[in-house]
């Protein structure tokens, strides 16, 4: 027999919840608080703290709240059992084990997720839409927003694998894909603006949905415009749908706001420090001006290709130009932003994705949720800053770096600085996120290699 003990802070908040088997505990096992410690899914590795807050009755000492090794004590249907594993999940990773039974519980609770990028949260939200799907009724029952269309893209490869042993089937509600009619298919994933229309233009019915689910909630909520049409697509869901919101990072005024448009959720949350990934190396490059940094970026670019690399610009404009001008020195690249068609960036994305073009120049398009695994370098060759007073975007700048070193992988992050303000930015990493980056030499070019070279060989 199993009880949940539950711990909690200093302020009488529960902070986490353990698993004590209570007949080892008659028996004189003194487990002294210490969770069972289940070997670890071989796709997803993670040994951070998962720290639990419960909602409500959930808070209860006495529930039988748990947290699962295997995934058949979910009570999944085998033909979603049989997609897990033909996505090469083995056991459930930390944030599975905890989010899982809460996400799959009845009555169904709504959640705010936040992890490192990497630990299973798609699979987790993904899982639990298919799980709540009446194959048999022919109506959208869950739908899943994210930010851009590479990303939903994303969200709906591995939403197809889990559930390509069952009867669910899905739908698109991103710009340029066309519908001739109703959309009657069980999950749709897509981004605000475009679902919003077709729910206005009545192509989506959502009297049917149960599931509402925000991937990278922190920037759906928090970004200009997107924020509006993410909370009036919210307004349209039916009472009592369950809202799931997931991301790596959640500052503190999009939380407030987060626990308001997802109301007595279950909380899941990591500490700042922690959502730095270990196994990322950062270095800073001092390019001495503005116009030298395309010059030392040229110098880099046998190492870029020596996995896959991806090179995050300020501007649409200097994405571009970097790759016109690498292009025209003989270097294979390739751009990607929004202002690009959606055929063009599709095709872009894909062949980056099938590993046939090695570098990637791009804006945030992609600095969220998008996962490569064979991205092992990341190089900010403009800093990320906030639009509202130009300092330091901590958040942008974890899940930037967070695009290699994927699934417990080791990647390396490399930052552009040319003057006294990107300067005194990498003094803000250093001290927003406990880490001591490390300078490499830019006048001497073989020093330079060296360093970097040696670095990539360890990944």
């Amino acid at each position: 027999m199993a009880t949940a003990e539950v711990k909690k802070d200093d302020d009488g908040f529960i902070s986490s919840v353990d698993v004590v088997d209570l007949t080892d505990k008659l028996s004189g096992a003194d487990l002294a608080e210490k969770e069972t410690k289940a070997k670890q899914s071989e796709l997803v590795v993670s040994n951070y703290e998962v720290m639990v807050t419960l909602a409500d009755q959930q808070a209860d000492p006495n529930s039988p709240l748990f947290s699962i090794k295997t995934f058949e004590e979910l009570g999944l249907t085998p033909e979603l059992l049989k997609g897990i594993y033909a996505m090469g999940f083995q056991k459930p990773s930390k944030i599975q084990e905890r989010a899982l039974p809460l996400l799959l519980s009845d009555p169904p609770r709504n959640m705010i997720g936040q992890s490192q990028s990497g630990t299973g949260k798609t699979a987790a939200f993904v899982l639990t839409m298919l799980s709540r799907v009446d194959p048999e009724k022919k109506a959208p029952q869950a739908i899943c927003l994210a930010p851009v269309r590479e990303l939903a893209r994303q969200i709906m490869s591995v939403v197809q694998t889990m559930g390509q042993f069952t009867n669910v089937t899905t739908a698109y509600a991103i710009p340029e894909v066309e519908h001739g009619g109703k959309i009657d298919q069980h999950i749709i994933v897509g981004t605000p603006g475009k679902l919003q229309d077709l729910i206005r233009k009545k192509v989506i019915d959502t009297k049917d949905i149960k599931v509402f689910v925000l991937d990278e909630a922190d920037n759906m909520l928090d970004q200009q415009g997107l924020g509006d049409q993410t909370l009036r697509v919210k307004n349209l869901m039916p009472r009592g749908v369950q809202v799931l919101l997931f991301s790596a990072t959640f500052p503190e005024q999009v939380r407030k706001f987060a626990s308001k448009f997802s109301p007595n959720s279950n909380e899941i949350a990591l500490k700042k420090e922690e959502l730095s990934v270990e196994g990322i190396k950062q270095f800073y490059l001092d390019c001495k001006t503005e116009k030298d940094k395309f010059d030392v970026l040229v110098r880099l670019y046998e190492l870029l290709t020596i996995g896959q690399s991806i090179i995050f610009c300020k501007k649409r404009d200097t994405a571009d130009q970097i790759a016109a001008r690498m292009v025209a020195e003989g270097h294979q690249v390739s751009s990607l932003h929004g202002a690009k068609d959606a055929k063009e960036r599709d095709e872009v994305i894909d062949a980056f994705r099938d590993g046939k073009s090695k570098v990637l120049i791009t804006t945030n398009v992609i600095a969220r949720g998008i996962d490569i695994l064979q991205v092992n370098m990341v190089v900010n060759y403009d800093m990320p800053l906030t639009q509202s007073d130009h300092k330091l975007d901590i958040e942008t700048y974890l899940h930037r770096i967070g695009r290699t070193g994927r699934f417990g992988r080791k990647g390396i992050s490399v930052n552009f600085v040319h003057d006294k303000f990107t300067w005194s930015l990498i003094e803000d990493i250093e001290r927003e996120l406990h880490v001591k980056l490390v300078q490499v030499p830019t006048v001497d070019v073989d020093e330079m290699d060296k360093v970097l070279r040696t670095a990539l060989k360890a990944v």
